[in-house]
C-alpha cells in the first residue's frame, strides 16, 4: 500500500470510479489503427470497472482482480489489497498467458484454464472485453503505473483487504477507555464468498496457528465511509448476545488495522496471521481443496443487465 495521496484520490474520482455513469455508445470503432497487441500494451495497468460489466456470466479472474497487465505474453493481476501497489512492481503476480491477434484475446490462466475474448476499443482508454461463451463483457479503463492512484482503490475497497488473512490478532490494547464486553475479544475473522459480510470472533488466547482457533461466535460486519476522511473508516460488529459494536478503523500498514471502540474510547490494535493470496489452491482436476483460499469475488453493485453485444464467433 503506497503512501496516501489526497489530492491524486480526488482527481481520479470523478473518472474512475462513477459507478452511475455508463456509456450508452458500445462501439465506436472495432478495427483500430494500431495491433491489439499495441492496444494492450499501451497501459501498464487496466483497472476492471467492475460495476460497468454487462451480461449474467462469470468469468472468475475477472471478477477477483482489481487490476489486469499485459507484459509480453505474460498476464498479471492484483488480486490483493494486502502489498497492493508495491507487489510486482505495481503489476501484481504473474496468473498466466495470453494471445492477442485480430482482436481477439485468449488468456490460459493458470487455475481458470482457457477463456477467448472479442476486444473492442471504447476510447482512447476503455476497452471492452467481450466473453462470447457466457455473453459478459468486462470494461477495462488504462491507467500508466505512475498515475494510478493505488491508494484510492485499496480504501474503497478495503471490505476485502480485510479478508485476506484467515485471522487478525489482537496485539496492543489501550490503557485507557472503560472496560467493555470487546476487551475479551482477542481474534477476528472476515469472511469471503458467501454474503460477503460475516465474520467471526475468539476468546482464545496465543494461538499460534490461525486454523488452530476456535470461533466463539459468528456474525455480519459492515464497513461504511466517513465523509471527508478517504482513509478512516466505521466498522460495526452485529454481536446479538451483547448488542453491535461501533468502531473507527483505520489502516496502520499492510497487516496491521486499528480499531478505536466509540462507547469505551479504547483503541485496539489488530495485526494479520496468515495472509491468503488469492490464487486459489487446486487439485489436478483444477477443485478447490482450501475452502479458505476460496477467492473473494469483487460484487458488483449496479443492477445486472443483458448484454447488447453479438458475438461474431462462427
Amino acid at each position: 500500500m503506497k503512501t496516501l495521496k489526497l489530492l491524486s484520490a480526488f482527481a481520479l474520482t470523478a473518472t474512475l470510479f462513477t459507478s452511475c455513469y455508463r456509456e450508452d455508445v458500445i462501439v465506436v470503432d472495432p478495427t483500430p489503427q494500431i495491433s491489439l497487441n499495441q492496444l494492450l500494451s499501451s497501459y501498464e495497468l487496466w483497472y476492471i470497472d467492475i460495476n460497468e460489466t454487462l451480461g449474467f456470466g462469470q468469468t472468475p479472474f475477472m471478477e477477483i482482480a482489481f487490476t489486469v497487465s499485459f507484459r509480453n505474453g505474460v498476464f498479471y493481476a492484483n488480486n490483493n489489497l494486502v502489498f497492493f501497489g508495491s507487489q510486482g512492481n505495481g503489476f501484481g503476480i504473474p496468473v498466466g498467458n495470453y494471445d492477442a491477434y485480430d482482436m481477439i484475446l485468449d488468456v490460459y490462466h493458470d487455475i481458470d484454464g482457457y477463456n477467448s475474448f472479442d476486444v473492442y476499443q471504447i476510447n482512447n482508454n476503455t476497452i471492452e472485453l467481450y466473453n462470447p461463451f457466457i455473453d459478459t463483457s468486462y470494461f477495462l479503463r488504462g491507467y500508466q503505473r505512475s498515475n494510478f492512484d493505488y491508494d484510492f482503490v485499496f480504501y474503497d475497497n478495503i471490505h476485502y483487504f480485510l479478508q485476506e488473512y484467515q485471522a487478525w490478532e489482537k496485539t496492543y490494547t489501550s490503557n485507557f477507555g472503560a472496560l467493555n464486553e470487546f476487551d475479551n475479544e482477542n481474534y477476528l475473522q472476515f469472511l469471503s464468498g458467501g454474503n460477503d459480510s460475516t465474520f467471526r470472533s475468539s476468546q482464545d488466547f496465543g494461538i499460534a496457528n490461525p486454523n488452530n482457533i476456535f470461533w466463539d461466535y459468528t456474525g455480519v460486519y459492515g464497513v461504511q465511509n466517513i465523509p471527508g476522511n478517504l482513509n478512516l473508516k466505521t466498522l460495526t460488529l452485529d454481536y446479538d448476545y451483547f448488542d453491535n459494536e461501533f468502531f473507527e478503523l483505520s489502516v496502520i500498514n499492510d497487516c496491521t488495522i486499528e480499531l478505536y471502540h466509540n462507547a469505551s474510547g479504547t483503541i485496539y490494535e489488530f495485526s494479520g496471521r496468515g495472509y491468503i493470496q488469492f490464487m486459489r489452491q487446486s487439485d489436478t482436476e483444477g477443485k478447490i481443496i482450501n475452502e479458505t483460499d476460496k477467492p473473494k469475488m469483487r460484487k458488483q453493485k449496479t443492477d445486472k443487465k443483458d448484454n447488447p453485444r453479438v458475438s461474431n464467433r462462427s
